[in-house]
């Protein structure tokens, strides 16, 4: 008999894979953590039964919640990552010879240290100097930073529901403005604009009253809740598509993903999206 692991979301989407064997199946304090080997998308983790990432498709996830982000912003010295246990954003930010200095603040140790176990394919450089790995809520750590500002904060958080909720809300926004340099540029994931229409919209918008600018950009993630997953990029004073050129150049000759055409293309807004943004 096939073994299949379902994701069910809202009781209306349901997104399975065929799965050879269960790798890893624990819990921590806050959340079901489950890796299992596919027969498509290699292995693949998922948390409380909603898949977080796989083995085929990080890239799409990983280089586009980065790059556009690290290719815009004036100075990527100092980088701020709040979730992303997996790895795979610190990866791409580490690529960059300019960064300085990295912190990733991740709730979960547990999810962590499984992908270090499970998915070391993701080739994350866990032990490089300028990685600063921290565990605890990102939403408190930017409420109490009092240090040098950032250049360009990422917030890879999962779905706004439960602990991760106060991560799409305005107040959070406002603790993460006050911690960017003039001129700072903020990435987040925001959810996919078929599947998570309402809060796809919710969220930009409210993005949209903390800064100057924000602006969704759109990638395929097969494995997601309908497959069209969106980022935003928001700032006072960066154009999301005004990129460096040699910045985006090196980065094309790493990426599975990212390159130039798709940075410039992952702006334009479907006219559907259009209307929900309105």
């Amino acid at each position: 008999m096939a073994l299949w692991f379902d994701e069910t979301y809202g009781g209306k989407i349901r997104f399975g894979l065929r799965v050879k064997r269960s790798i890893y199946q624990g819990k921590s304090e806050f959340q079901s953590v489950d890796v299992v080997e596919t027969e498509e998308f290699g292995r693949a983790l998922a948390l409380e039964d909603a898949w977080m990432t796989s083995e085929r498709d990080e890239a799409h996830y990983h280089e586009m919640i980065v790059h556009p982000a690290l290719t815009c912003a004036k100075k990527i010295e100092r980088v701020l990552v709040i979730g992303g246990g997996d790895g795979g954003t610190v990866r791409e930010v580490l690529r960059y010879p300019e960064v300085k200095h990295v912190t990733m603040v991740e709730l979960d140790k547990l999810v962590t240290d499984v992908c270090k176990e499970h998915l070391s394919s993701f080739g994350v450089p866990w032990n490089d100097p300028r990685l600063n790995l921290q565990f605890g809520d990102g939403i408190a750590y930017l409420q109490g930073y009092k240090a040098e500002p950032y250049d360009v904060i990422l917030i890879d958080g999962s779905d706004p529901i439960g602990p991760a909720e106060g991560l799409y809300a305005s107040p959070f926004y406002e603790s993460a403005k006050r911690c960017l340099v003039p001129g700072g540029v903020v990435a987040s994931q925001t959810e996919s604009p078929i599947a998570m229409a309402e809060d796809f919209a919710r969220i930009v918008k409210t993005l949209r009253t903390s800064f100057k600018r924000a602006e969704p950009y759109f990638v395929p993630i097969p494995l997601y809740p309908s497959g069209m997953w969106s980022f935003t990029f928001a700032s006072d004073s960066v154009d999301p598509q005004a990129f460096d050129d040699a910045r985006a150049q090196r980065i094309e000759q790493v990426a599975r993903y990212y390159n130039r055409d798709v940075h410039r293309a992952a702006f334009a807004q479907p006219s559907f999206v259009r209307a929900l943004l309105k």
